[in-house]
């Protein structure tokens, strides 16, 4: 499976993940998409904002293709429980 298939496939799960499931996968699309965060983080205000800044900032120093692999094993090891 590539990366392509995986975000689209993760995108038709007819059961909703948890935030924390959601924002693991956030975390890691915006890493293999972008690169390190590249924005500054939101206002504390801001809960939602801060919390995927923060999971995608956990991901600083990993490489593209590094982020996109764990972003397939995330999918495989949730696809069971949400597709």
């Amino acid at each position: 499976m590539d990366f392509q298939t995986a975000t689209q496939k993760a995108k038709s799960f007819t059961k909703t993940p948890p935030n924390d499931v959601f924002l693991e996968f956030y975390g890691l699309f915006k890493q293999a998409t972008v690169g390190d965060c590249n924005v500054d983080k939101p206002s504390a205000i801001d809960v939602k904002g801060s919390a995927k800044w923060n999971a995608w900032n956990a991901n600083k120093g990993m490489s593209q293709d590094a982020a996109k692999a764990a972003y397939i094993a995330a999918y495989e090891k949730y696809a069971p429980q949400y597709a």
